[in-house]
């Protein structure tokens, strides 16, 4: 086997991962390029089971926010199986999305999904609003960013995230126009605290109505003058977003979020600049700049070649694509996930995962390291996931944290196999999963452990020993 370092290298960046199917086939990175963006065109929603009749009737928000007096009328049994169903909802969710990075041939879309999910990080109580959200960034992911920013500013999750419904004329709420500008488009510097004032003004009247759509009150909004980043006139919400996009800034702040999230996490300007340039002058068109991005000769560097940390997500749903790994309970590895840092639908705050390096301390490389053991010797692994104040179902105690798993992962070998051939197995398989090289020491242990094993169960004890090195943390 002749492995393929940039095509893998692309494989890892614009997806989850290479199958061995994918090294064999011998595409060139250009041709595999054009093959992603093609199996990406399409959009697929993601679904979950209809909630019972009568949760499915329950408004998700109200005008002034979730549904707190409704909460109230429950009672503690009633409150306790409504929190227990919204749990499994998101558990569903999830697992579902989870499923979609490890099988679906449209990986730079769900690549980019992950993305957006982490740069429009929003966290509500009720996951029919959470999963609209995510459907309307996994539409928009890979088309014009004005359409996407506006139609996560008018979803009725981010704005109750954000405190926009609270938001009305006399009376302004600067958190939802702060964090717009901030987080999403310009970033800290390019604007100033009477930009923030005057666009909360703008976005006064945006909220939800009982039923969970984005709803535009007049009454409550301002509609004098407001001079905004330089410009002045009766401003809408719509205005604002139109005029940050006008700002040679955002393309700028919006090109280096994507080139560290896909190419590298010290970002490189001369690389920047005119990738910025171009996305400005598109339109914004994301397909476009990501395009321009993977083509590019500097994104084969070494420099770049395995210098990303994986996410916990990442890591997981790597795992499960480029071994076809079937899991016989999923629920393991959203224990895993919440322990290594990473919950999906659950950012920690509006700025969304830190990632880099503060994905790794003592505890969670601990768990990193033991994980191929636990997945595929049918190990037992118990830990103990760390309280959130935000959980639906707070206040667990320490003992109902605990969390023993046993995942029972099937792993067909057949593929490895036929990539393999008569090569050296170790040297072949480490070529195949590690993007950076595995020292000589540490790939003769691997070699010696796998020879005490059975031979039928050699190659299994090699890709064990292989994903437990420090180098698969790294794509």
């Amino acid at each position: 086997m002749k492995t393929n370092l940039p095509l893998q290298h692309l494989y890892w960046r614009a997806g989850f991962g290479p199958r061995p199917q994918d090294v064999a086939a011998g595409r060139s990175p250009r041709q595999a390029l054009r093959q992603l963006l093609k199996d990406s065109a399409s959009y697929e929603p993601l679904t979950i089971p209809t909630p019972p009749a009568e949760e499915a009737a329950a408004p998700m928000v109200s005008a002034d926010g979730p549904t707190a007096a409704r909460r109230a009328e429950l009672t503690p049994e009633q409150r306790k199986a409504r929190n227990l169903a919204e749990r499994l909802a998101y558990q569903q969710m999830t697992s579902r999305w989870l499923a979609r990075m490890a099988s679906s041939p449209a990986q730079l879309r769900e690549k980019l999904t992950l993305f957006w999910h982490g740069h429009f990080a929003c966290r509500v109580r009720r996951p029919e609003a959470a999963l609209r959200l995510h459907n309307t960034t996994r539409r928009l992911a890979l088309g014009k960013f004005p359409d996407l920013l506006l139609a996560v500013s008018r979803e009725p999750a981010m704005l109750q995230f954000l405190n926009n419904q609270q938001n009305k004329k006399q009376h302004p709420n600067e958190n939802f126009a702060r964090e717009v500008m901030e987080l999403f488009t310009l970033g800290w510097g390019n604007y100033s605290e009477q930009d923030v004032k005057e666009a909360a003004r703008a976005f006064t009247g945006w909220g939800a109505d009982a039923a969970g759509n984005f709803q535009f009150r007049p009454k409550q909004h301002d509609d004098g003058p407001k001079t905004f980043l330089g410009q002045t006139g009766n401003f809408t919400g719509e205005d604002v977003l139109r005029i940050i996009l006008e700002q040679p800034a955002a393309a700028i702040f919006l090109t280096t979020k994507l080139y560290c999230f896909f190419v590298n996490e010290v970002p490189n300007p001369v690389h920047i600049a005119p990738l910025a340039a171009s996305f400005r002058q598109s339109g914004y068109d994301i397909a476009a700049l990501l395009e321009a991005m993977f083509s590019a000769a500097w994104f084969y560097d070494p420099v770049n070649v395995g210098a990303h940390l994986k996410s916990p997500v990442e890591l997981v749903a790597g795992l499960r694509r480029t071994l076809n790994l079937q899991l016989n309970d999923d629920r393991a590895l959203l224990g895993i996930q919440k322990a290594l840092g990473q919950t999906l639908f659950m950012p920690p705050n509006v700025a969304g995962w830190p990632g880099g390096r503060s994905w790794i301390d003592s505890s969670s490389l601990l768990l990193r390291l033991q994980l191929p053991s636990v997945l595929f010797k049918d190990a037992e692994f118990a830990l103990t996931l760390k309280p959130d104040e935000d959980d639906l179902v707070p206040n667990l105690t320490r003992a109902e944290r605990k969390l023993s798993l046993s995942p029972r992962a099937h792993l067909p070998l057949a593929p490895l196999q036929k990539l393999l051939g008569a090569t050296p197995a170790a040297a072949q398989l480490a070529g195949f999963l590690l993007q950076v090289p595995v020292r000589a020491e540490s790939l003769a242990l691997v070699q010696q452990a796998a020879a005490q094993a059975a031979p039928a169960e050699q190659l299994k004890a090699t890709l064990v020993g292989l994903l437990s090195l420090p180098e698969y943390q790294l794509s």
